[in-house]
């Protein structure tokens, strides 16, 4: 059995032509990647009853992925997954300025950040791809060029594996996370509020206004933030808690141990009877469950996205580290390689 293809997706309107590859393994799981923005577009699992459904959301339309990929859906996030705050920070005694797009601050790389570039593809396995990126020194604000590699490989336990890594020629800050919405039911267009979850962690990081963290870890018991034993999503994400408010639900970081890969997270669908469990070798990882979904743009089944229809467990350093001196360091220098791996592994409770 050939376990990837690849194929024409389209061409952005800058003229750059997309492939979309796909990767399939022993018991029928695939999923779907594309150059633009090493996106993930569709990953099919197993429901309880054997039928294979995609379980990510992803655009009817290739054109929503070309032309900014609003939700930032599937995408691998770069320079810098997450907030920093005022778009500026100092290094080496440096300022450097980035693009304000989310209000005051720079969100998920900038604009134009690693979402939005054709990335190159090789197979390296029998079920793995590796994808290429080189961000010149600058781009958007940053500096350094920075060499990125993202390697996919599908195995045949039913894990998707992510592993990073990128150099660079002067210092700078990396932190690089995995951006897809999950909604375990298959069915893209219900709520994912009755999905039950677990966070292996006991303190989150409140934020400002702006959603910048405060600096302050803090604990999970007594709060809506405690997933340490499965919860339902939908239990307390409307509560008049102040931090649920600023989000409009969840989207927040969890503090783990970041040290050797481990568990993060579970995911439950009950009906379905599908499992996902997040393994990470990050310190952090951000909780958000589609708050920002709009509705003004279609599903794969041609259905609008709309508000809490899939929910991210985006594994990374913390946002604003930059400007954050107690939190884990995001500094990568020349000579040192920065390298992160998260698996994501499906199953089936019978």
């Amino acid at each position: 059995m050939e376990k990837i293809k690849v194929s024409d997706y389209g061409i952005t309107p800058a003229g750059e032509r997309v492939e979309k590859f796909t990767l399939e393994n022993s018991h029928g799981m695939s999923v779907e990647i594309i150059t633009f923005g090493a996106i993930i577009t569709s990953l099919t699992v197993p429901h309880k009853a054997g039928n294979l459904q995609n379980v990510v959301l992803g655009y009817a339309d290739p054109a929503d992925y070309f032309n900014g990929n609003p939700y930032y859906l599937g995408a691998i996030i770069g320079r810098f997954g997450n907030r920093i705050a005022n778009a500026e920070f100092e290094l080496e005694g440096k300022k450097y300025t980035l693009e304000a797009n989310d209000g005051v601050n720079a969100l998920h790389g900038g604009k134009n950040g690693f979402h939005t570039k054709v990335w190159k593809a090789e197979t390296v396995g029998e079920c793995a791809l590796k994808f290429t990126y080189i961000s010149d020194d600058g781009e958007e604000g940053f500096p350094g060029e920075l060499a990125v590699s993202v390697v996919y490989t599908l195995t045949d336990d039913n894990a998707l594996e992510v592993s990073y890594q990128a150099i660079t020629d002067k210092t700078t800050v990396v932190n690089l996370t995995q951006h897809t919405y999950f909604n375990l039911s298959g069915d893209l267009s219900e709520s994912v509020s009755d999905h039950k979850i677990k966070i292996e962690s006991g303190y989150f990081l409140p934020t400002d206004d702006a959603m910048i963290p405060t600096g302050e870890l803090r604990k999970v018991e007594n709060t809506p933030f405690d997933f340490r034993e499965l919860k339902t999503i939908g239990l307390e994400i409307d509560s008049e808690d102040s931090e649920i408010m600023k989000g409009s639900g969840y989207d927040h970081t969890w503090v783990l141990n970041g040290e050797e890969s481990k568990s993060a997270a579970t995911a439950v669908h009950e009906r379905s009877g599908r499992i996902l469990e997040v393994l990470t070798t990050e310190p952090g990882v951000q909780f958000y469950t589609g708050n920002h979904l709009d509705g003004k743009l279609k599903n794969q089944s041609g259905k609008s996205i709309e508000k809490r229809t899939g929910f991210c467990l985006e594994t990374q350093h913390f946002p604003d580290s930059p400007n954050q001196k107690d939190f884990p360091s995001v500094i990568l220098k020349p000579g040192e390689v920065y390298e992160s791996k998260t698996v994501f592994k499906f199953s089936v409770a019978r």
